[in-house]
């Protein structure tokens, strides 16, 4: 598989909530970079294109458009 990222992703396992349109949807981040991050969700039905990542560990608020999705998982740039 080809490495397509610009920055090394690290692993990590933090609490988040994707944001939107006034609803939130719990996630957890699995990995993490300067540039974007991979998600694990319930279900990407519903999550649109571009959204508020909230990191609750971190306190941050990362604008985020969703790159890729899978069956439980979607990858995210941010900006």
């Amino acid at each position: 598989m080809d490495e397509r990222r610009d920055k090394a992703r690290h692993r990590v396992l933090k609490a988040g909530t994707i944001e939107f349109g006034g609803g939130a949807i719990d996630c957890i981040v699995r990995n993490l970079s300067d540039t974007g991050a991979a998600l694990d969700v319930t279900s990407p039905v519903g999550i649109p294109d571009h959204f508020t990542l909230f990191v609750q560990a971190d306190g941050k608020h990362l604008a985020c458009t969703v790159i890729w999705r899978k069956e439980k998982r979607i990858g995210v740039r941010f900006g």
